[in-house]
């Protein structure tokens, strides 16, 4: 499988993301209205927008970027090595800047990948970027392009393998492919309590660093390769 793509192309990444405002009492009364109506489409009867607040950080106009990390795959010694790079913080501009920075610098056969990245980290970054006024790198920039000339991989898609009926985690598609869990300590839901109540930015990287070592992982199995041992991995 992939047998056409070379691991050097790939950019694995993941992305971390959290609400404006740490509660909704803390939202301008134009975001709160906005709230109300896009929360109405899917909070239950008995829920307030306040209540459901917490999942603002999932849409790129309520919730803002915390972390994004890279990573790629390298050969040591006739095993894989990955080497991470984490871009993190509170200011959501320097972070996106400092990404697209790198992204440009990059040769027009390079891959993006992420798991559900389609649907969730490719386009929230793209948002994002145009709300703080960046311009989009030439791997996000998107608009006009043909299907086939759009350099993005999805763990979760290619595990559909053209089935679109269910959703599967990134947990359990590590687990089904006996690859350590990369969800040990938080998980997605939690990040935006350890983000407002705990501001622990060294536990969301931690936690972001592990997906996207987890997604690298994947790729690996997918193509029928050796798994990267745990001391071949660096942080730079």
């Amino acid at each position: 499988m992939l047998s056409h793509i070379s691991l050097s192309q790939i950019i694995f990444l993941d992305i971390e993301t959290v609400p404006l405002q740490p509660d909704f009492l803390t939202l301008n009364e134009e975001f709160q209205h906005l709230w109300e109506l896009k929360s109405g489409n899917f909070r239950k009867d008995d829920q307030s927008a306040a209540d459901v607040y917490t999942r603002a950080g999932i849409f790129a106009e309520f919730g803002k970027i915390i972390c994004i990390t890279i990573g790629r795959i390298t050969e040591e010694n006739d095993d894989y090595g990955f080497r991470l790079k984490s871009f993190y913080g509170d200011d959501e501009r320097t972070i996106l800047n400092d990404f697209a920075a790198v992204l440009r610098k990059q040769k027009r056969d390079k891959l993006l990948c992420a798991h559900n990245g389609r649907e969730f980290d490719y386009p929230f970054l793209s948002r994002r970027m145009l709300i703080n006024g960046i311009e989009l790198p030439p791997l996000l920039d998107i608009a006009g392009k043909r299907p086939w000339e759009i350099n993005h991989l999805d763990t979760m898609e290619l595990w559909k393998f053209g089935d679109y009926k269910n959703y599967t985690s990134l947990r359990l598609l590590a687990a089904v492919l006996n690859i350590p869990t990369p969800k040990d300590d938080i998980d997605g839901s939690q990040v935006g309590a350890v983000y407002w109540e705990d501001h622990d930015l060294e536990r969301i990287k931690t936690y972001c660093e592990k997906d996207v070592l987890t997604v690298a992982q994947i790729i690996l199995r997918f193509k029928g390769k050796a798994l990267i041992l745990d001391e071949n991995v660096a942080r730079v």
